[in-house]
């Protein structure tokens, strides 16, 4: 996989990258929550990037800002050399087909008052892909085969499936209209372990077959460990470390990375560390997040100069980390 990414980095096969993103929400009292500050962010054509941190920090928020499901606050997004953001409403039509995404529960994700041949053909009618009502039964059906639902289901409603199919149901409607770029949001994390392999095994077929390049958010180290090219981590709002997934899970530079490493449960007594560092100090709020660097109140390497300084995500010896004392 290291070598797959740093062929891609190489080659500068830039599929879709964000500068200086930010998203705000406005809250009470004429407050914001500013759940994107700053963020820098690559993806290349073809891979698994996957983004991973602790719940609320922001993963979500961002995938939606990516491909405009949300409208950045401000910032910059360039999808194939476009600029996203001074893009009309009808230009960006022709831009939303090549950009889909995998929604986190498959129970919610799909509207119960439709069956399985309307919710695919869906996205075909809309985009004009097929004409009759012949041509789009057969389009869905071999969708249908592609992620494994049997054909003779396509009159079933949504209720009618398990979790594991509903979701399957969702990445037919997702790779309906062959896009380039596919958001997984958390796509496993609602299944049974046994069904999420399946799901994985899948995603990875579809990727080959059909080009595909995933943004995958998880907050589950092994699924990301698995599927992944590359990892970025995120905490309270910010990209602080990014590597291919060999280099992160092998060798962490940033002190969060360390921590949620460190908190991966380990079966074989023998590899567990009494030493392993432990998330203390106060948890920050998003609301009124720290000066300096964000994880600085929890680092047990902070300094003086963390609670001073925000770190600028900066290359390091092949990757990308934010901290003042990255190789320490």
């Amino acid at each position: 996989m290291q070598g797959r990414w740093k062929q891609m980095e190489d080659e500068k096969s830039l599929l879709i990258s964000a500068r200086n993103l930010v998203k705000e929400f406005p809250m009470e009292n004429q407050r914001t929550l500013q759940a994107i500050s700053d963020v820098d962010f690559d993806i290349y054509r073809g891979e698994t990037h996957a983004l991973v941190g602790e719940s609320g920090c922001g993963k979500s928020t961002l995938g939606r800002v990516l491909i405009k499901l949300l409208d950045a606050t401000s910032g910059t997004i360039m999808f194939k050399g476009t600029d996203l953001g001074k893009m009309k409403p009808e230009q960006f039509a022709g831009v939303r087909r090549q950009m889909q995404i995998i929604f986190q529960d498959p129970y919610a994700s799909l509207n119960p008052r439709m069956n399985v041949c309307e919710i695919i053909a869906e996205p075909l009618i809309t985009y004009g892909l097929t004409k009759r009502k012949a041509d789009t039964e057969q389009a869905v059906r071999e969708l249908m085969q592609e992620v494994g639902i049997p054909a003779e289901f396509i009159n079933r409603y949504p209720h009618q499936f398990s979790g594991g199919q509903r979701q399957r149901i969702g990445i037919a409607r997702a790779i309906a209209l062959h896009p380039e770029l596919i958001v997984c949001d958390e796509p496993v994390s609602a299944l049974d372990v046994s069904i999420q392999s399946q799901v994985l095994n899948l995603l990875k077929d579809l990727q080959e077959q059909y080009h595909l390049t995933y943004l995958f958010i998880s907050h589950d180290l092994s699924v990301v460990k698995f599927i992944s090219d590359r990892v970025s981590v995120m905490f309270l709002g910010k990209i602080c470390e990014t590597a291919s997934t060999e280099e992160l899970f092998s060798h962490p530079l940033h002190p969060y990375t360390m921590c949620l490493m460190n908190a991966i449960p380990k079966t074989d007594p023998h590899a567990r560390s009494d030493n392993a560092e432990i998330l203390s100090g106060e948890i920050p709020s998003p609301m009124n997040p720290p000066s300096g660097c964000r994880f600085h109140t929890r680092c047990p390497f902070a300094k003086e100069i963390c609670g001073k300084e925000e770190p600028v995500l900066q290359d390091v010896g092949g990757r990308k980390v934010a901290c003042h004392f990255p190789m320490e």
